[in-house]
């Protein structure tokens, strides 16, 4: 049996990118390519050809508080 995910707390690039600040979303893959601590995605959902990754909240959270990269007013956003 696969993990079982909390689909409310599923996010996208952009999701994550607004969350944490940044401009661009491009950061979060930017970080999954050069940081080995980032989150791994827990799916990549789409065609052959072009696959969206998500990811869960709570384990982005937990990275950008480790790493000091969420800001103060994203305490809480689930």
């Amino acid at each position: 049996m696969g993990r079982r995910i909390d689909v409310d707390h599923m996010v996208g690039a952009s999701d994550i990118a607004q969350r944490l600040g940044w401009r661009h979303p491009e950061l979060v893959h930017h970080y999954l390519n050069t940081d080995p601590t980032f989150p791994r995605p827990v799916a990549a959902i789409g065609g052959p050809t072009r696959k969206t990754k998500v990811w869960t909240w709570p384990e982005v959270e937990r990275w950008a508080r480790r790493t000091g990269r969420l800001p103060d007013d994203t305490a809480g956003q689930s």
